[in-house]
């Protein structure tokens, strides 16, 4: 077959550049024969030789000037492919399907793959799959692991439908008009000089003792001191193990400072140093604990510590004996596992009911908000706080949403007949209707905005005023201008009863709104059984000197038929996962309040021998809610925690979204495998 070589561009131009001449010296030579025919016939024949040699010269040229460009051009493709296979830089060549068609030397040498090996790049590198290297992107890298190299591959398409695209006898499949060069850069030593820099980056701590005061009060006083070094001993030799910085800084609280590296070696370690504090004793009653903030991923040290900060603050919010971890934006709990202590000192209740005075004295409305889907003690919270408004003639409004069946016994006692405004109770349009810079909004029951009957309220003011008895988690109400967080407290009413009490000397609840906050105790202590402390009592005591009937309320908390036999039927379709764990699902079919009853169901089943904690879903308004229950063996807070929620050590609750019940079952059931296998929850 005869090979045809057309030359063109510039080569071709000084290729026919004779010809151009040759055309030149016939015009010239036209012009020549006007003015003498015999030069003219002269000059014809010197153009007739030069054309003949110039074409003889040309063509012999021409073979030799093409032999040339041939020999040439093999030979820069031979260099290219030798300068290609000996390159530094491990190279391969893939096809559609991922697999292997060439690779060079230093490819081989670190893959162990002979240059005969087309087999596909998933045996080499099981990351890179045929799916990652048909997605959308011409060129994209991926960090990949060989043995204990890290290498960053860089993957780069080369197209060829271009060289076929006139091809009579060659055509392509579909989808494979290209191939794929990979190129990998080893970034070994670059990560270790990272993981070296980050290792080395000092992380801050601080460390408070919960229960400085108390502990010493349990103890003689020549044995205080003892006590006092044996817990500073307990601390220095815990962190001088990994070699940090420790400087005490008051009576009963530490600062530290530690290299980076050793903070998963406590995180592993669970930060043992709070079990172990507990075990000190010289004859004190009560247990030290301790609460930790570490901060670490700040872009200071000064960042550090105020993540340091930050997490000793929720670490106190949650009610102590508890380590919580800020790394940037991402926080960790560990520990919590104890009930929290009660204190019997009234001193922060007075001093909260003092600064709530002041903040209702300087605002002339105050909008009252609890929790979405309102319980019992979020309403009786509610109503202690308007009686403190209405004290200091302050107009007060509570906003719900949604009245269900617990609640409406309690709303009929506040009507226009009996003295109270019509619109006591709003709903979130009109809260957001009437609430501006300077409206006081009041949080009670709940500390996350999400969970608020209305969380666009809190952003049309700037006061904000918290009281809750719920754990802090990291989504919390920002800048509020007074927060009283307990989580000791068994309830909301609880705490609004105490601050009640130091409110004013002419405040005088009505027997309605005793009731209404003495039923929120009720429902939330279950009766006087769950989560009781002497300061509970003593609240009970002043709502019944204050009117509230123990019989009347009764009356107002008693359920209807359809809610008592789904309550009931929760309770028949119970199943014990791991011999201790109790799951249902409470049926919300025909049922106005279906998670409170999903939560009298929760503690129905620890009445049952043998189960440590209880699970109840109740599927209602697009979301699985939660209701987990237990005595105290076992913190099920820690356990909603992980699903997003939260809650106490013995009551706590979390929302699901996007899933049904029979995963919701699963995730829980998921949940407390890993925790148990980890010793995050364990029995007593």
């Amino acid at each position: 077959m005869k090979t045809t070589v057309e030359i063109k561009g510039k080569l071709r131009f000084y290729l026919y550049l004779p010809l151009f001449f040759t055309i030149l010296l016939i015009l010239f030579n036209i012009l020549l024969y006007r003015h003498n025919i015999t030069d003219g016939i002269l000059f014809s024949g010197l153009i007739a030789v030069y054309f003949v040699t110039m074409q003889l010269v040309g063509r012999k040229s021409r073979t030799q000037l093409l032999n040339e460009m041939i020999n040439f051009a093999t030979r820069y493709a031979t260099v290219q492919k030798q300068l290609l296979n000996e390159m530094e830089v491990p190279y391969a060549l893939l096809d559609y399907n991922a697999r292997l068609l060439w690779v060079n030397d230093k490819f081989t040498e670190i893959t162990g793959k002979e240059k005969k090996y087309h087999k596909s790049i998933t045996t080499v590198f099981p990351s890179l799959t045929k799916e990652l290297l048909q997605k959308d992107e011409d060129v994209y890298a991926v960090n990949l692991e060989l043995g204990e190299k890290f290498y960053r591959a860089t993957m780069r398409r080369i197209y060829f439908d271009s060289l076929t695209e006139e091809s009579e006898i060659v055509s392509l499949e579909e989808g494979s008009e290209y191939l794929t060069a990979l190129y990998l850069f080893d970034e070994t030593e670059l990560n270790q000089y990272i993981r070296d820099n980050r290792e080395q980056q000092l992380v801050a701590g601080l460390v408070y003792i919960d229960n400085y005061e108390e502990a010493l009060n349990s103890i003689e006083e020549v044995k205080r001191s003892l006590l006092t070094a044996l817990v500073d001993r307990k601390v220095n030799k815990y962190f001088a193990e990994i070699d940090a910085l420790v400087r005490k800084i008051e009576k009963d609280k530490y600062f530290i400072v530690f290299r980076h590296k050793y903070l998963d070696q406590l995180k592993q370690d669970r930060f043992s140093l709070i079990e172990d504090v507990k075990g000190v004793k010289v004859g004190n009653e009560m247990a030290v604990t301790l609460s930790i903030g570490i901060g670490s991923e700040g872009v200071s040290y000064n960042q550090n510590y105020e993540y340091a900060r930050m997490g000793i603050d929720l670490a106190l919010g949650r009610g102590g004996d508890q380590v919580v971890v800020r790394e940037g934006e991402e926080v960790s709990y560990y520990g919590g596992k104890t009930k929290q202590v009660e204190r019997n000192t009234r001193v922060k209740a007075r001093v909260k009911a003092h600064a709530l005075r002041e903040m209702l004295e300087s605002r002339e409305h105050v909008v009252i908000m609890g929790h979405s889907i309102s319980d019992v003690d979020s309403l009786g919270a509610a109503i202690g706080v308007y009686c403190a408004a209405k004290v200091l003639g302050k107009k007060a409004q509570i906003v719900i949403n949604e009245v269900t069946t617990s609640l409406r016994p309690l709303v009929e006692c506040f009507t226009e007949e009996r003295g109270y405004p019509a619109d006591l109770f709003i709903n979130s349009e009109e809260a957001l209707s009437i609430t501006n810079h300077n409206t006081l909004v009041m949080v009670v029951d709940t500390n996350r905005p999400s969970y608020t009957e209305c969380p666009e309220l809190l952003k049309r003011t700037d006061t904000v005023c918290v009281f809750d008895h719920h754990r802090q988690g990291s989504e919390v109400i920002e800048n509020p201008v007074l927060s009283y967080i307990e989580p000791y407290a068994s309830s909301a009413c609880e705490m609004i009863a105490e601050v009640l009490q130091y409110f004013s000397e002419n405040i005088r609840l009505e027997p309605c709104e005793a009731d209404c906050i003495y039923a929120g105790i009720l429902i939330d202590t279950n009766n006087f059984v769950t989560k009781t402390g002497v300061r509970t009592f003593e609240a009970a005591a002043y709502l019944r000197r204050a009117g509230a009937e123990v019989t009347r309320v009764r009356k107002l908390l008693r359920d209807d038929m359809t809610a008592y036999k789904a309550r009931a039927e929760a309770v028949r379709r119970a199943e014990v996962y791991r011999g201790a764990f109790a799951i249902s699902v409470c049926p919300a079919d025909n049922v106005e309040s279906p998670t409170i009853v999903g939560a009298q169901a929760a503690n129905e089943l620890l009445n049952i021998v043998g189960i440590k904690a209880s699970f109840v879903l109740t599927e209602y308004q697009g979301k699985i809610y939660v209701s987990s229950r237990s005595i105290d063996e076992i913190n099920v807070q820690l356990i909603m925690e992980r699903l997003g929620g939260g809650g106490h050590l013995n009551v706590a609750g979390a929302q699901l979204t996007n899933c049904t019940v029979a995963e919701a079952k699963r995730m829980i059931q998921s949940t407390l495998d890993d925790m148990l296998k980890e010793g995050a929850i364990a029995d007593k």
